[in-house]
């Protein structure tokens, strides 16, 4: 019995290919711009260009990377919005901080997970 190589049936989806651009003003971020384009490499134009921002934040245990989408048509306007797209990346991340948090101290701990033991959490 044979057992086939999952590599051997990878294929790129044609269909949805994208060129990948980065920006940056070397100083506080990047912007990446993924434009869709054809099989043959000319610009898609029935579907829309889209722009993340990145940046890091320093954090006393070193940066921490923070990455987030923008709404924007033209590159003009990524640039104009790159503080909203970060903000808003800055905010989810807190609001998920803050909900891990109140996980973690609702949870019940049990002698033994206290010894190190079963890893059941009720």
């Amino acid at each position: 019995m044979s057992e086939e190589n999952p590599l051997e049936n990878i294929k790129i989806d044609g269909d949805n290919l994208w060129k990948e651009e980065h920006i940056t003003d070397l100083k506080v971020g990047n912007i990446r711009k993924l434009t869709p384009i054809k099989s043959d490499g000319t610009e898609d134009e029935a579907r829309t260009a889209t722009y993340s921002a990145t940046t890091n934040i320093m954090t006393p245990n070193g940066a921490l990377p923070i990455s987030g989408e923008i709404e924007a048509t033209t590159l003009e306007e990524a640039v104009e919005k790159f503080p909203e797209a970060i903000n808003a990346a800055v905010k989810k991340l807190q609001e998920d901080m803050i909900r891990m948090q109140k996980e973690q101290a609702s949870q019940i701990v049990t002698p033994d997970q206290l010894r190190g033991g079963n890893d059941i959490i009720v």
